[in-house]
């Protein structure tokens, strides 16, 4: 009988993106084939000495093995899965035609020694740090211009721990900007789902400058007093389905952006085409799903349904400044359930405007 983790290895993971065309949805659809392959190469972050305790440091082992398996890119990709455990580690980059799958008992732990996150330098598209003026920590789960990246399980468990870096941002004792759970950058055709993210450092999922997205199946669970742990924020991206997830945070559950003041109107590129779709949220300061205030690229054809919120602020708030800039257009909303709200649609244009 083959092992659990010859079965999850030897798994084809399928996807197809449906997302509505520029200029209406009265059926208009535009389909985007996406993540149609098996991988050819597969390996265990334990091939690398990792040790799931949860206190060895398991960085250097995960960074091994995404340098390792990134050689299959272009000879039939990869697998790299984590087993049943508590993994320790710092911040780590992905690679082309991959696949981190996580067991439904492993938990990977992000490192809460500081030294690891190294500092890298601002968005483009923003022109410094939101927290801080200057550069940012990288986030724990990196990639930068890949093709074909899947974050999936049988509902494992990624915790970014964020207490630790919580306590500095509110006493005032970080240099930079926090980093995220995940943030894929210039990457075409992204999938994440079903797995659950604790306790982000900052915003949980942050997909920039990338295109052809699904995430489906996921939880998001963070104190709802937690400072900023949006939940999944895609930014200047385009053909996005958000769909059947679950979000508990401390900030929008769904914050659609395009980088913010002169340097997202320089960059100049749009959020378009993105349909979000059976989500519940709970967020008691902030929206279910918000626009902004980070839009200065333009937000368009944008399309919501069957929501649930409950104990939540505002069902759908667009937030924008005086010189933010561009525009936002094209939102359609409907059938959506909520429960205990301060305001259904809230529009604020006067949003923590700085230059």
């Amino acid at each position: 009988m083959a092992s659990q983790t010859q079965v999850i290895i030897n798994l084809c993971f399928w996807a197809l993106l449906f997302v509505m065309a520029q200029g209406g949805y009265a059926g208009e659809v535009v389909e985007y084939p996406a993540l149609t392959r098996c991988r050819a190469h597969t390996a265990s972050v334990t091939d690398f000495g990792a040790v799931g305790d949860g206190k060895t440091s398991n960085t250097k082992a995960f960074q091994a093995a995404v340098a390792h398996l990134a050689q299959y890119s272009s000879d039939g990709g990869s697998l790299l899965y984590v087993p049943a455990g508590r993994w320790l580690t710092g911040p780590f980059n992905l690679t082309s035609a991959f696949t981190l799958f996580l067991h439904r008992d492993a938990v990977i732990l992000a490192s809460q020694d500081i030294n690891e996150w190294r500092v890298i330098d601002p968005l483009p598209s923003y022109g410094r740090g939101r927290d801080k003026a200057g550069g940012r920590y990288t986030s724990l789960i990196m990639g930068t211009n890949l093709t074909d990246v899947i974050l999936t399980g049988d509902n494992g468990t990624i915790d970014g721990q964020g207490e630790f870096w919580w306590q500095k941002f509110r006493k005032n004792q970080l240099k930079y900007t926090r980093g995220y759970l995940v943030e894929l950058m210039y990457t075409d055709q992204i999938l994440i789902s079903n797995l659950t993210f604790l306790n982000s450092t900052n915003w949980n999922i942050h997909p920039v400058y990338s295109s052809n997205i699904i995430v489906k199946g996921i939880t998001i669970l963070a104190p709802v007093h937690s400072p900023n742990t949006d939940g999944i924020n895609p930014d200047s991206c385009s053909n996005v389905l958000i769909e059947n997830n679950y979000i508990v945070s401390g900030d929008d559950c769904i914050a659609i952006k395009s980088g913010w003041d002169e340097y997202g109107i320089a960059f100049g590129m749009p959020s378009e085409h993105i349909v979000i779709k059976r989500l519940t949220c709970i967020s008691p300061t902030s929206a279910a799903i918000a626009v902004g205030s980070e839009m200065s690229g333009g937000v368009r054809n944008v399309r919501a349904e069957d929501i649930t919120a409950i104990n939540t602020e505002s069902g759908v708030r667009l937030k924008t400044a005086i010189g933010r800039g561009d525009y936002i257009k094209d939102i359609y909303v409907r059938g959506m359930n909520l429960n205990t709200m301060k305001w259904v649609f809230w529009m604020t244009g006067n949003y923590k405007s700085h230059p």
